[in-house]
C-alpha cells in the first residue's frame, strides 16, 4: 500500500498560497499620507520700519494627502528681496501642523519677500513693506529762550519718521551748530525705538537769535532756534 504523504504536503502547499499571492482584489496596507501642501496663515502683506521685526509672526501651515495638517514637516525660511533675516531658517511643523517664525526687514529697500519651503510641496511667498525715513521734525526745545553760555532748560527731541508717521528706529541723527556758537551733546545719536534721539544745547556768547541744524542720511536738514540773553 503507498503512503499518502506526498498527497498531504500537496495540500498543505494549495492552503498556503492565497497567503503568499496577491489575487487581483486583495485589500492593500494603507499607504502613510504624505505632505501636499503648504499655506499661509498669517503674516503675509505687513509694513513696518524698514530694519526693524515685523510685528507679527509668520505662521504657515503644513497639510498631508488627506486634508489634515500635519506634523514633522521640516519648513524653511529664505529671504528673496530687501536682506533682511528670519529666525528660525528652518523648523518642523507642530501638531497643528504649523511653523512660526519672525521676519526682520532689511534696513535698506521698500521691496521685501521671503519664501517658505517644504519638501515635496510647491513653495509659498509673502511680501512686506519697508517703510524708509522720509521726515525730520523736532519733537520739543525749539525757540526756547536761555542765558548765554548755559544750557537750555529743555533738551532737544528730534523724531525721525516715515510714511504714515511710522517712527523710525536705527537712524543716525547729526546736528551741528550753525550760528551764535555753544555746543551740541551727542553731536550724532541714533534713534531708538521712537525714532527719537534727545540732544543737550547749550548757547554760546553771542545774544540774540541762535540756531542749530539736524539731518539724517538724506533727510532734512532742518532748523532748531534758541534765543540768549
Amino acid at each position: 500500500m503507498r503512503s499518502a504523504r506526498p498527497t498531504t504536503l500537496l495540500a498543505a502547499l494549495f492552503l498556503a498560497i492565497p497567503t503568499l499571492v496577491a489575487f487581483p482584489g486583495c485589500t492593500k496596507a494603507t499607504e502613510a499620507p504624505t505632505a501636499s501642501r503648504l499655506t499661509i496663515v498669517q503674516g503675509h502683506l505687513q509694513q513696518a520700519a524698514a530694519g526693524t521685526v515685523l510685528p507679527t509672526p509668520i505662521v504657515l501651515r503644513v497639510y498631508a494627502t488627506d486634508g489634515s495638517p500635519m506634523a514633522n514637516v521640516p519648513v524653511s525660511f529664505n529671504v528673496l528681496a530687501g536682506g533682511g533675516s528670519v529666525d528660525p531658517g528652518t523648523v518642523k511643523s507642530d501638531g497643528n501642523g504649523e511653523v512660526k517664525a519672525r521676519w526682520t526687514l532689511g534696513p535698506g529697500s521698500q521691496v521685501q519677500t521671503m519664501v517658505g519651503s517644504a519638501p515635496g510641496v510647491e513653495p509659498v511667498t509673502l511680501s512686506a513693506l519697508g517703510i524708509l525715513p522720509s521726515e525730520i521734525s523736532i519733537a520739543q526745545g525749539n525757540q526756547q529762550t536761555g542765558r548765554v553760555n548755559t544750557a537750555l532748560p529743555v533738551q532737544l527731541v528730534l523724531r525721525i519718521t516715515g510714511t504714515n508717521n511710522v517712527p523710525i528706529p536705527g537712524q543716525t541723527v547729526a546736528l551741528t551748530i550753525a550760528s551764535g556758537g555753544g555746543s551740541l551733546s551727542p553731536q550724532s545719536a541714533v534713534t531708538n525705538s521712537l525714532g527719537e534721539v534727545t540732544v543737550r544745547w547749550t548757547l554760546g556768547p553771542q545774544v540774540g537769535l541762535q540756531t542749530a541744524t539736524a539731518t539724517s542720511g538724506t533727510v532734512g536738514p532742518i532748523t532748531i532756534t534758541a534765543v540768549a540773553n
